[in-house]
């Protein structure tokens, strides 16, 4: 057993670091869910949320994983034998087909190498050729949090009118909502898929859907079978500020208070403070001689960096040498990359130092593990971390 001192480092992509006000907030005893002290929690959360989505729609919050919120997409805009277009960017995007299949929808998956985002032109083509509309809806992953890489859905939704197509447009965006920008009404999203436990800051436990008018519209006329998934069921308590089920009390303590962190900060900046942590991991790995998983410069994630090892060098490998030396916890590759890559998270509650303190662990663990890679990576990211315009310095008072 190896004995280690200090704060462990969890820098994966999610689950992400829990901030002490946080955790401070959801350490309360239980309350009465029916009653007025949780509706103020309820209706605090439920406008909050809006807030976080940039959306004047419903906000549907499940106790659930994110995977939930994605079975809570399918099963009330969709049925059986329904077509719908998938785009094949990383794990997330494959298990979330896996859940369409599961629902036996007939699901044209656009292949792609996990290295860029979704093919864009790809998913138009397919769009414009379906001129009987058989497709019911486009499916796509904002933020790829297995390989860093992004797809806009902006472009996403502007492929989807210049087809003049009417499906509809479902966003994952589990790793990005609280760290990229996102704009559920101005882009035209009508089913946006989140989780708790990434941007929000929050402990895994919480699903949400926001959903629009035309969403809710399809939902509504969908004869299918849902119980504990059903959208209206759910907005009909919330106007009352509670749910229809025993709701994740503690959990949705700890929401009010990550969303209240966010806004202090203010979304601008944090969107900006991802950013800048992004420009200076990948300035570290430059310097390191190491590859980025994201092969396209236009879709690096601000949340999570993918770095593939030499050929040779097992990622897992290397991850447990980080762990082992430094109490350091790095995202393993998943699925096809798995044991090719790893992945650093600079997403959520984060700062500089822990940055800094982040790829110093990586750079010492490649040491150690013998990786080959050039040194020097630390201090690149130093530089674009202070190559920002310094403060103006406060007038000296007049005697």
């Amino acid at each position: 057993m190896i004995l280690h001192t200090g704060r462990h480092f969890l820098q994966i992509p999610g689950p992400t670091n829990i901030p002490d006000r946080v955790l401070r907030a959801m350490d309360m005893p239980g309350l009465d869910h029916r009653g007025p002290e949780f509706a103020e929690i309820g209706f605090a959360v439920l406008a909050g949320m809006q807030r976080m989505f940039r959306t004047k729609q419903p906000v549907i919050i499940y106790p659930s994983s994110g995977t939930g919120a994605w079975e809570a997409a399918i099963v009330n805009t969709l049925q059986p034998g329904d077509k719908v277009v998938m785009a094949e960017t990383g794990q997330f995007a494959v298990l979330w087909r896996g859940i369409a299949d599961k629902f036996k929808l007939d699901v044209d998956f656009v292949p792609g190498d996990w290295r860029r985002g979704a093919d864009i032109a790809a998913i138009e083509q397919r769009l414009a050729a379906d001129k009987a509309h058989k497709i019911k809806a486009v499916m796509v992953v904002h933020n790829e949090t297995s390989t860093g890489c992004v797809t806009p859905p902006l472009e996403v939704r502007k492929a989807m009118d210049r087809a003049g197509h009417p499906a509809l447009l479902m966003v994952d965006t589990i790793s990005g909502l609280g760290s990229l920008e996102y704009e559920h009404d101005a882009w035209g999203i009508d089913v946006s898929v989140a989780g708790s436990q990434k941007g929000l800051m929050l402990p895994p436990g919480l699903g949400f859907n926001a959903v629009s008018e035309k969403a809710l519209a399809v939902a509504k006329a969908n004869p299918g079978m849902r119980s504990y998934w059903e959208w209206q069921d759910v907005i009909a308590f919330n106007k009352a500020g509670t749910f229809p089920y025993t709701p994740a009390i503690n959990l949705l303590m700890g929401l009010r208070e990550a969303i209240s962190m966010l806004e202090e900060e203010g979304l601008a900046n944090v969107f900006a403070r991802h950013k800048r942590h992004s420009a200076a991991t990948r300035a570290a790995m430059k310097v390191w001689g190491l590859e980025t998983q994201c092969q396209d410069p236009q879709a690096h994630s601000p949340a999570l960096t993918g770095v593939v090892m030499p050929e040779g060098h097992d990622a897992d490998h290397f991850r447990k040498i980080v762990l082992d030396n430094f109490d350091m916890s790095l995202g393993t590759g998943l699925n096809r990359i798995k044991g090719k890559v790893f992945r650093i998270g600079h997403i959520g509650h984060f700062n500089d130092l822990m940055l800094m303190g982040t790829l110093s662990g990586v750079e010492m663990g490649l040491e150690l593990a013998r990786v080959p890679h050039r040194k020097g990576g630390v201090l690149a990211a130093m530089e674009v971390l202070t190559a920002r315009e310094a403060a103006p310095m406060p007038k000296a008072a007049v005697a």
